[in-house]
């Protein structure tokens, strides 16, 4: 903020809150990972938003109707009240914790945001995205959705194990990945976990720290309906 000038003095104006738009649609697919992170973040904060669900096995996602709709072929998308729509997960989260910012999951003050948000993206870009790598990749079924490259699907699977032992060694002495309760980071990483189930990778033996932690996820409700319902 510049400084006043000689016998000038700033008074900083009151901010307002301003409405915030509702959500009015969340276009949805259980079955895929990032709609499952949406829809636990939901589940935990007892907020309830319509759903259509898009088939992507049939190309949902890519047909005019939705293309039109929401601007961009992928799941999830919310729909806002003024028309906005929001496609990322973790945009759409953070608009949800604007909304309901109890319980919290993304930080309650500037330190606890950065590393909220920076155990957020270790877990996505590494855990995440290499089990999703593999997957899109190796997984027959996928060929409709993916121009397969099965050497970088088995490169994948080769780092898997890695991600693992980061979050073993993290979880040591701590319940939650990244504060002192369940957070997005975890979120995803349970998300990531759940799907080394379909890609057959079975969990490496001596995880104590990332077992125990997995089980208290898979205990919570939100967890289960999210996945009951894919």
């Amino acid at each position: 903020m510049a400084a006043a000038g000689p016998g000038l003095r700033y008074t900083p104006k009151p901010m307002e809150s301003p409405m915030l738009p509702d959500p009015v649609r969340l276009y949805d697919q259980p079955r895929a990972p990032n709609p499952r992170r949406v829809n636990i973040v939901l589940a935990e904060k007892g907020v309830e938003i319509p759903r259509e669900t898009v088939d992507l096995m049939q190309g949902g996602h890519r047909a005019s109707a939705f293309l039109d709709a929401v601007g961009v072929s992928q799941v999830p998308a919310l729909v806002l009240s003024d028309g906005t729509v929001l496609t990322e997960t973790q945009a759409i989260c953070r608009y949800v914790e604007a909304l309901h910012p109890e319980p919290n999951m993304m930080g309650a003050d500037p330190l606890e945001q950065a590393v909220i948000e920076m155990w957020q993206r270790r877990v996505e870009f590494g855990l995440f995205l290499t089990v999703a790598g593999c997957f899109r990749h190796s997984n027959p079924h996928m060929a409709v959705l993916e121009h397969q490259v099965p050497e970088y699907g088995a490169a994948m699977r080769d780092r898997i194990a890695g991600h693992l032992e980061a979050l073993e060694t993290r979880l040591a002495g701590r319940d939650w990945i990244a504060a002192d309760r369940l957070t997005v980071a975890d979120i995803t990483a349970v998300v990531a976990l759940d799907f080394t189930k379909v890609i057959k990778y079975p969990m490496p033996e001596g995880m104590k720290n990332l077992n125990n932690w997995a089980s208290r996820m898979r205990a919570r409700p939100s967890t289960t309906l999210a996945k009951e319902s894919a």
